[in-house]
């Protein structure tokens, strides 16, 4: 039992902060670059930090103002492209082809932006 003691109390103190040396194996602080014990130097792995994106206010910004919500997913083109379309058709109201052709955009840009949001969580899309 003796042998395996010491064993725990290592895996014990290791934290997120600490991480063991390639070539030697010796418990070392995270962001060493090189190993103190036997010198070598060491990968340092970056951390990704992912920005959650919430579906339901990327869908009301998309229901206030066409294109928002694709701006608030980081797709700026998409969202800009949206809203120029939007503008066209709200001009294009004067006939009646311009009402039509502004609700078809209003409820994909909607429609998008939620999906969007939710594939951008799941990791499918990469902003």
């Amino acid at each position: 039992m003796d042998t395996i003691t010491p064993y725990l109390m290592e895996v014990i103190n290791l934290t997120d902060t600490t991480k063991y040396c390639a070539n030697c194996g010796i418990l070392i602080e995270d962001d060493a670059e090189f190993c103190p014990d036997c010198g070598v130097k060491q990968l340092i792995i970056q951390k990704e930090v992912k920005e959650i994106k919430n579906p339901g206010l990327a869908a009301v910004f998309s229901f206030l103002v066409v294109g928002l919500g694709q701006i608030y997913n980081g797709q700026i083109a998409k969202g800009l492209l949206l809203l120029v379309g939007a503008v066209i058709s709200g001009i294009l109201m004067i006939i009646l082809i311009g009402f039509v052709f502004w609700i078809i955009i209003w409820i994909y840009a909607i429609f998008d932006a939620y999906n969007t949001a939710k594939r951008i969580n799941s990791g499918e899309i990469i902003t």
